[in-house]
């Protein structure tokens, strides 16, 4: 802050003001406040850029940590869609051996081993969707063909071919179904 000196005059209040140049006393004013007003906005700015930068942290921290959540939840995802496709075929051999024989021991046993592969895929968060005599639904089912029913009203699944899965709350497998065209004309 620069301090100009003042030399102090009589006050006359007939006299007529002295002849300054109007520059000059502007410039005194400014000089004297740009200092203080400079330095309360770069307060101010440093201030805001600090409370913005903060909440950006917040948010990073939140954000990080519900991925992180999310990540933990649905870890097993690709290894369990991997296990459904040997479900799948263990389940095809499981319906040949029945037409073998479903008293054989070795209907028995793959009955029992299906039984654990679903238990612990239950265990995990997995979920089959049952798609048979429920309205046709995109989100959750994958049609493959249309057939015309005169029992079963349009839009309705006929039957299921492959069963579709959901992982928690989200959509694992698609069920692959056959879905209703209405009565046969």
């Amino acid at each position: 802050m620069k301090k100009i000196p003042v030399t102090e005059t009589p006050y006359d209040p007939e006299a007529s003001p002295p002849a300054a140049n109007p520059g000059t006393v502007m410039t005194e004013q400014i000089d004297s406040d740009d200092p203080t007003s400079g330095l309360q906005a770069d307060l101010d700015r440093f201030r805001d850029l600090a409370l913005r930068s903060q909440a950006d942290f917040e948010n990073y921290k939140k954000r990080a940590a519900r991925e992180k959540e999310e990540a933990i939840k649905y870890a097993n995802s690709s290894m369990l869609e991997r296990l459904i496709a040997i479900v799948d075929n263990f389940e095809l051999g499981l319906s040949a051996a029945r037409d073998e024989s479903e008293k054989s021991p070795i209907f028995a046993g793959m009955k029992m081993v299906l039984k654990q592969l679903t238990d612990f895929l239950t265990d995990n968060g997995l979920k089959p969707i049952d798609a048979e005599g429920q309205k046709f639904d995109p989100n959750l089912h994958e049609a493959i063909a249309h057939e015309a029913s005169n029992e079963v009203p349009e839009g309705i699944v006929i039957r299921q071919t492959r069963r579709g899965y959901r992982m928690k709350d989200r959509l694992l497998r698609p069920s692959s179904v056959v879905v209703s065209s209405g009565s046969a004309k």
